[in-house]
């Protein structure tokens, strides 16, 4: 896990690497040239994804079926006998393997896997128990090896050690896993009649990925199916990489109920991000039931959904919820070009449909533009006058029906700034339905721009919905408006993201800067600093604290404000104080040497009635105007370190109104965080006030992120709340301060 110590770390990047077939001592090595060459970050974790070389799991040269049978009404026969043709069909050898059987379907039998006639490429594991085969498997050279077996992970602890025994066998043994838990989807048959770019499909339940293999039906091409099942060894996060790297996939769709490691799958996006390879996810988990059942299926940890939504778009990973959402915009992100502009028109031949459409397009956040005047004239020339076409276009019926229809629709994808037409035909009525689907389909055939089509009917055997519109790989076409939407909005924020995407692995820092050898001394293991030591920390990785002195004296709180300059805040500083205000342990305001001598001694009085060990008393400088912010860190189980910014003081509470993401992270997305707050107003100036400085709030961010990163696990939480934002070019002063240590 990345929230592991560093020994822990190198262990888990010994493992993949072992795992890849390497000896133990030259994994060790293998991590010295990593960082040797500047391939882990400060805290010992590799910043690459690996590409496991998975050609031969899915193209193999020879099959060992451990477990073959024949006999009939036995379990293992039907899935030998498909495995017997999938090998026919990718030109594979298939040997099967029994201890007491002569022959198999005609095929010569090995007793063992010690007495295969020639070393295999993947080895199918129709046994109840995997964990003998293994060490006999990597003794044999096998590269690749499934297991169906359950009663593992998805079943309970007992399971869970099972599991654990199986990792490590195969971690000694060389070879890779797929499962344990998993199904045939590897070995279905794809249909080989399709052109165009596939996709590739991930699924830990095998059955939800049924949506999306058939849409080979509907004439998309699919390339590849992993099921993963319990990822003892190989995850959801090798498919990516490996899919991401295939020159034939178009889109990777998955169906994710838990993350192995949250790391592993970041980078793995990181890579399909680089390719411009776009991924589609279900990601179980959104509810706290959701979350229950998905560890009970597959033993997996489902991390904290806000965290695991920020870390999907962090890296451009596209989360959708429903297996139709799913399967349509993987379709369309695989089979469309990119975007000419990011414009959108719908055209209907019914208003009330075109403005219902656009409505829910808008609220979307699709941009309408409206169609310039010279435009709108031109479509005046085959539309009627009365009616609407600034967009959404209205053309009222009956110019679809004869040579204007087509006008239209190159008319209207003609114009600069249009880069999707959007086309709801509510419900099939032949005079027009039909004329306007081939319209569009000829039309689609001439643009580089994408043309959508809902077709609305229930009943979905019109031929002009089959055949017209299903038979054109240049228009993509959709049930509802819902996925329509859903898709095309997903297909043009993929193509903006990958525009500019820049990997945050390149930029992330891979030796401590003077500020961690600062903060180091500072740290106090397994103890909450108090408020006083939590702003040195601060102070050592640049971020502006008030000016302030800790005090164990009246007469020293006086001397104090003196130096600190008048108006002065109060506070009780102590290593287990984390709500001061509730307690009565904060002063405001104090502008007179009596009021800060009588603030020391309540302050003292009230802690000592309350059995609270102080460290003294702290007299700070009183920041009056600004915006208060909250800074934070925390650890998520699956991903580690989280950075999250939001509204500060008592609004955070209220409110709940922040965003998280997980370092490493830039600029650009600190400024997506503040975007993403309901209260992002209040920086901008609200009611005549002043926009507040936000590069310095953005600084603060990326010290905070830093400070995470190279403290990792010695920093278990921190709290900057408030932080107040100052007015533009003034800065940021964290006012308060809490930090625990681990």
């Amino acid at each position: 896990m990345l929230g592991s110590t560093h020994g822990t770390l190198t262990t888990h990047f010994r493992a993949r690497v072992v795992a890849c077939g390497e000896e133990p001592h030259a994994a060790v090595h293998s991590m010295a040239v990593a960082a040797a060459e500047g391939d882990l970050d400060v805290s010992g974790r590799p910043l690459h994804a690996p590409v496991p070389d998975l050609d031969r799991f899915f193209r193999p040269e020879s099959v060992a079926v451990v477990g073959a049978s024949d006999a009939e009404g036995r379990p293992n026969t039907g899935i030998t006998r498909q495995l017997v043709a999938w090998a026919e069909r990718v030109g594979a050898r298939l040997h099967p393997v029994h201890p007491t059987r002569e022959s198999v379907f005609g095929r010569p039998c090995s007793r063992s896997v010690a007495d295969l006639p020639e070393q295999v490429d993947l080895a199918v594991l129709l046994v109840g128990d995997p964990l003998p085969v293994i060490e006999e498997l990597g003794q044999a050279k096998v590269k690749f090896a499934v297991a169906f077996a359950s009663g593992f992970a998805e079943t309970g602890e007992e399971g869970a050690a099972a599991q654990a025994r199986l990792a490590a066998a195969v971690e000694r043994s060389g070879l890779r896993l797929l499962g344990p838990n998993t199904n045939l989807n590897a070995f279905e048959r794809f249909r080989d009649d399709l052109d165009g770019p596939a996709i590739a499909l991930i699924t830990q339940s095998g059955h939800q990925g049924r949506p999306v293999y058939t849409l080979q039906e509907l004439g998309v091409r699919l390339s590849h199916w992993a099921p993963t099942g319990n990822e003892a060894d190989l995850e959801t996060a090798d498919f990516i990489s490996y899919f991401s790297q295939r020159p034939e996939v178009g889109a990777i769709a998955c169906y994710v109920e838990g993350l192995k490691d949250g790391r592993s799958f970041l980078l793995a996006a990181d890579r399909a991000a680089r390719a411009r390879v776009p991924v589609v996810a279900v990601k179980v988990g959104r509810t706290e039931t959701g979350a229950r059942m998905a560890a009970s299926h597959t033993g997996k940890l489902t991390g904290a959904d806000q965290v695991v939504d920020a870390a999907m778009r962090q890296f451009g990973v596209i989360r959708v919820d429903g297996l139709d959402e799913l399967q349509d915009t993987a379709a369309l992100l695989a089979r469309a070009r990119k975007p000419q502009a990011d414009g959108v028109v719908v055209y209907s031949i019914s208003g009330g449909t075109g403005a219902h459409f656009s409505d829910l397009a808008t609220g979307a956040g699709l941009r309408l533009p409206t169609l310039s005047e010279e435009k709108q004239r031109e479509l005046h020339e085959w539309i009627p006058g009365y009616l609407n076409v600034a967009n959404p276009v209205d053309n009222g019926g009956h110019p679809v029906g004869d040579w204007r229809g087509r006008k239209i629709i190159d008319a209207i994808l003609a114009d600069p700034d249009v880069g999707v037409l959007i086309c709801p035909i509510t419900g099939p009525f032949p005079p027009m339905s039909d004329k306007l689907a081939q319209d569009l389909v000829d039309a689609a055939e001439t643009t580089d721009k994408l043309v959508c089509v809902v077709w609305g009917s229930p009943v979905g055997t019109e031929d002009a919905y089959r055949t017209t519109l299903l038979g054109s790989s240049r228009v993509a076409t959709f049930r509802t408006f819902g996925n329509c939407i859903t898709a095309v909005k997903a297909y043009l924020d993929h193509h903006r993201f990958a525009a500019s995407y820049h990997s945050p692995f390149d930029e992330a820092p891979r030796t401590p800067s003077p500020s961690f050898r600062k903060a180091q001394a500072l740290m106090r293991p397994g103890h909450q600093l108090s408020e006083h030591a939590a702003k040195q920390l601060l102070r050592a990785y640049g971020i502006r604290v008030p000016r302030e002195q800790l005090v164990t004296s009246a007469a020293a709180s006086v001397r104090a404000a003196g130096l600190v300059g008048y108006p002065v805040v109060m506070k009780a500083s102590g290593a287990h104080l984390a709500h001061k205000t509730e307690l009565g342990l904060v002063k405001v305001g104090l502008t007179s040497a009596s009021q800060v001598r009588d603030a020391y001694r309540e302050l003292t009085d009230i802690a000592r009635y309350e059995g609270i060990e102080l460290d003294g008393i702290l007299v700070c400088q009183m920041i009056e105007r600004g915006v208060e912010m909250m800074v934070g860190v925390t650890h998520d189980a699956l991903f580690g370190p989280t950075v999250t910014v939001g509204l500060g003081g008592v609004l955070v509470e209220v409110l709940h109104d922040a965003a998280v993401r997980v370092p490493p992270f830039g600029e650009d997305q600190v400024r997506a965080m503040l975007g993403e707050l309901r209260g992002r107003a209040l920086l901008e100036g609200v009611r005549g006030g002043p926009p507040v400085d936000v590069d310095a709030l953005i600084e603060v961010v990326l010290r905070v992120q830093r400070m995470a990163l190279e403290l990792g696990d010695d920093l278990a939480e921190l709290d900057i709340n408030p932080l107040t934002v100052l007015g533009r070019g003034q800065g940021a002063v964290a006012l308060d301060a809490l930090a625990v240590c681990r």
